[in-house]
């Protein structure tokens, strides 16, 4: 008999005679509701994230900006990212074919993608590896990190993002930059992936 036979066994005869108990499982479901911008700029900005609300004629100088701002002469850009949107900037785009090592990738100054989904209730951020997001690596490593989010890939709740999503796909949720706390409470920030995250929503 195996370790886990003799344990269910006793769990089984713990519970003999006791009787059935129906449980009632409320989940919550996909409820087709606009996602709420404004409400997902709130949360992005709580956690400590820089927002930016822009139109898609103003996508191309905006995202220029940030680069300028940051400093950023080197970001890498994941392919199907749209072209126009970085007709502005005065940074090198660099293309992760081969893909870059992890040197690689510590060594540019950011990196530039869109997303697949965007969450209003949590502030939450899912990248699926699609077109202009890339592999789980180039926004883990870089240590910023500058999403497009269109308005249209905003939804409600968690729900309604899972019902969006392929879940064979490579998913990154993302809510806000990388932080963790030691047992003391200091956060500190950029130890699992970008210590910067700077988002412009598409309205």
């Amino acid at each position: 008999m195996s370790s886990r036979d003799l344990i269910l066994g006793r769990v089984r005869r713990a519970l003999a005679g006791v009787p059935d108990v129906e449980i009632t499982r409320a989940y919550r479901g996909p409820s087709d509701e606009p996602g709420d911008i404004r409400l997902f700029e709130e949360r992005v900005r709580d956690y400590r994230a820089v927002v930016h609300l822009v139109d898609e004629p103003g996508v191309a100088e905006r995202v220029a900006r940030s680069l300028a701002d940051r400093g950023a002469r080197r970001v890498v850009v994941p392919a199907g990212f749209p072209a126009p949107w970085l007709a502005a900037a005065d940074a090198e785009a660099v293309a992760d074919d081969p893909s870059l090592s992890a040197a690689e990738l510590d060594a540019v100054d950011g990196v530039l993608t869109t997303c697949a989904v965007a969450i209003a209730e949590t502030g939450t951020i899912v990248l699926d590896a699609g077109p202009g997001q890339g592999r789980r690596a180039l926004t883990l490593v870089p240590d910023y990190h500058l999403c497009v989010v269109r308005a249209a890939e905003i939804v409600a709740n968690v729900p309604d993002a899972v019902a969006r999503l392929t879940p064979t796909r490579p998913l990154t949720w993302i809510s806000g930059p990388s932080a963790t706390s030691d047992i003391e409470l200091n956060r500190v920030e950029g130890v699992h992936g970008p210590r910067t995250l700077e988002v412009l929503i598409v309205t």
